[in-house]
């Protein structure tokens, strides 16, 4: 079995770390362990808003596929674009893996939105198969896309087995693994922490800053308004043995997201056994954690509260995080379920 596999240009770039470059490279690396060959071509671009030079890498890389060849699609690539991946829909067995369907993607401009969604329900009608991230994603695209049920497969992230995280003291080291996007919720985080000033914490931000910074400065604005400076580090994306240290000292992991498909940060942290709180993660999380609602600053303030005040609470979200870390997927398992995908579009 060979298939073709589309996907960013900086899905390496160590100064770009996202779930999506991560379980791209990931899936890949595995399932060419399984022995299935794939050709990959990573094509740069400001996707999903392209140039005309990145709109003629990916019609080339299309093109060059003979009739009838399997396509995985990164769906940053290939959604915001129907015009390009439409004109081979119809002599190739398209798959699009849809990490974060375009129109979420907080902060968008509504007229902007209503067109990359347009653009995505163009292509996900034309594909072979649609893979989600996450059964609630799935049921979304279902939804929202009027998309055939039985067209969408979930294919989960995976997990790497990780030594149990020693953490700190127990209780006041906090950290956030994301993106500084407005859609991470790194504001909501730093509203609720400078309600808890009387309270013995720090908390680093680790996680790359969106291309306009305009969020991360407003981040930055808020940490000094606060005067949290001392408290609330801004590290930037780190990756490897530096972020291996950061989730070893953290005593909680929290991530306030105002939306994800999945959340691969808190599987990360789970499989480490650190106890988390978040919101708009209910696969990732399942029963290891505290699941809040999203954007809500209130009940963020509280949770953090009962988590520095209340032992047995701690005990409890410890004991949590220890069961999910033992249900988590494997990477070998994603990508045994992603080439079952890219077989079934050669028959």
């Amino acid at each position: 079995m060979s298939a073709h596999v589309v996907l960013p240009g900086d899905v390496d770039d160590p100064n770009a770390p996202s779930g999506g470059n991560t379980y791209d490279r990931r899936v890949c690396a595995e399932i060419a362990r399984l022995g299935i060959e794939l050709r990959e071509t990573r094509i740069p671009g400001n996707w999903p808003q392209p140039d005309e030079t990145a709109r003629a890498l990916l019609a080339d890389a299309l093109a060059t596929v003979p009739d009838g060849g399997a396509v995985l699609l990164d769906g940053l690539v290939a959604c915001g674009v129907p015009d390009v991946v439409g004109a081979h829909a119809s002599r190739l067995r398209q798959a699009i893996l849809v990490h974060l369907p375009l129109a979420e993607e907080t902060g968008l401009d509504p007229a902007l939105a209503a067109r990359l969604d347009a653009a995505e329900r163009e292509v996900l009608h034309a594909a072979a198969v649609v893979v989600a991230t996450g059964p609630r994603a799935a049921q979304r695209l279902v939804r929202h896309h009027d998309l055939p049920p039985e067209a969408v497969r979930t294919v989960a992230p995976g997990t790497d087995p990780a030594p149990s995280a020693p953490g700190t003291d127990g209780s006041s080291r906090l950290l956030c693994v994301a993106s500084v996007t407005p859609r991470k919720g790194h504001d909501l985080l730093v509203t609720a922490l400078a309600r808890l000033r009387d309270l013995p914490w720090t908390c680093d931000l680790a996680g790359p800053v969106a291309r306009d910074g305009a969020h991360a400065r407003r981040v930055a604005e808020l940490i000094e308004r606060h005067s949290l400076g001392d408290r609330v580090r801004l590290l930037g994306p780190l990756s490897g043995a530096a972020l291996d240290d950061a989730y070893a000292a953290a005593d909680l992991v929290v991530q306030p997201s105002r939306a994800e498909t999945y959340g691969m940060a808190v599987t990360e942290a789970l499989a480490r056994g650190i106890p988390v709180i978040a919101s708009a993660v209910p696969d990732a999380l399942g029963d290891g954690g505290l699941l809040l609602p999203p954007g809500d600053a209130d009940a963020l303030t509280e949770a953090l509260r009962r988590w520095s005040h209340d032992e047995r609470f701690r005990s409890r979200m410890r004991e949590a995080a220890r069961q999910r870390r033992e249900q988590l997927p494997t990477w070998r398992s994603s990508a045994r379920q992603l080439a079952a995908v890219l077989a079934r579009l050669e028959t």
